[in-house]
């Protein structure tokens, strides 16, 4: 692939790379009354179940397999989940990985990190922090960079979710979309290009699109909250801001209640497990944050299952 483009000729190319390498996650439809909603049924998109807990796979495979690694491996700086996905596919391929992650991420990806026998390095607080230190060693190295959301490969591979989904369900209307640095949003509205009306949605503590929406450039915006370690980044990524200006249709702010409340519903009816960023496309919907049109098939991207374990059941039943 010898293109800095995102559009649909890429992420198709990128899929057809990728396709043994990742699952397939499958999609649900559930009744919007299930959740206390009205409306037509939902469709969820289970990307939670990919390997590694989350999405951010299609876009590490798609950088280890079309570009060219040099022998001292690859580095990526991450919140977490993207840390897994570059030390699995490393893995896979037989390439050597360096990761670093701030400290607030979270013990589940850090031991996922270390389970696929990459070098993790835990550094300061914040994504950035790891960023800054990944870029020096680099830098010192020779390693190939594979940057969370704002590489090319990264935005091709994340796109390839859409491309599955459109096969599954070419009916949707609207594409709910948790945002963090952009990557998995903007591959996802370059694919559907304006045929499917897609949304971001992101926690009022790190609104990192929203802010730069408002700007008319990537700002530095909050990078605080309940989701920090996958959706707080300081700004949006500056491959996909073009794409978001063109084929996005508007961000929703959610406040951290509303996306706790949407991983307890989602444990509750459907008995699925997700991350606080993986819950936040679905906290819109149940906080009113987006409301569906009468007859409008809204789908929803459950992108993420690293977490620690909370016994919901019991929080309900109390002591």
């Amino acid at each position: 692939m010898k293109t800095d483009t995102v559009d649909r000729a890429a992420i198709a190319s990128a899929d057809a790379v990728i396709r043994h390498f990742v699952r397939r996650t499958p999609v649900i439809e559930v009744e919007a009354r299930d959740f206390g909603l009205s409306g037509e049924a939902l469709v969820l998109k289970l990307e939670q179940l990919q390997h590694t807990g989350s999405f951010k796979v299609r876009g590490a495979f798609t950088n280890l397999l079309t570009r060219e690694v040099p022998a001292a491996g690859v580095v990526a700086a991450s919140g977490g989940n993207h840390g897994a996905a570059v030390a699995y596919a490393a893995k896979r391929c037989g390439v050597s990985a360096k990761v670093f992650v701030p400290s607030i991420a979270s013990p589940a990806k850090v031991e996922q990190i270390r389970r696929y026998g990459a070098d993790l390095v835990v550094g300061k607080d914040r994504y950035a922090d790891a960023l800054a230190a990944s870029r020096e060693y680099e830098v010192q190295s020779g390693a190939m960079a594979i940057h969370a959301y704002d590489h090319p490969a990264t935005l091709f591979g994340q796109g390839t979710v859409a491309l599955e989904l459109e096969d599954q369900r070419p009916d949707l209307d609207t594409l709910l979309v948790a945002v963090g640095g952009g990557g998995l949003i903007g591959g996802i509205a370059a694919w559907y290009a304006g045929r499917t009306r897609v949304v971001g949605v992101e926690p009022i503590a790190a609104p990192t699109l929203t802010r730069a929406l408002e700007a008319g450039c990537p700002v530095d915006a909050e990078a605080g909250g309940i989701a920090a370690d996958s959706l707080a980044p300081r700004q949006i990524g500056r491959v996909m801001f073009p794409i978001a200006q063109k084929f996005v249709d508007h961000t929703v702010l959610v406040e951290d209640e509303a996306i706790l409340q949407a991983q307890k519903a989602l444990w509750q009816v459907l008995r699925v497990v997700v991350e606080p960023g993986g819950a936040a496309a679905f906290a819109a919907l149940l906080s009113g944050g987006y409301r569906a049109r009468p007859g409008e098939r809204v789908g929803v991207l459950v992108c993420g299952a690293n977490t620690v374990a909370v016994d919901w059941d019991r929080q309900s039943a109390g002591p």
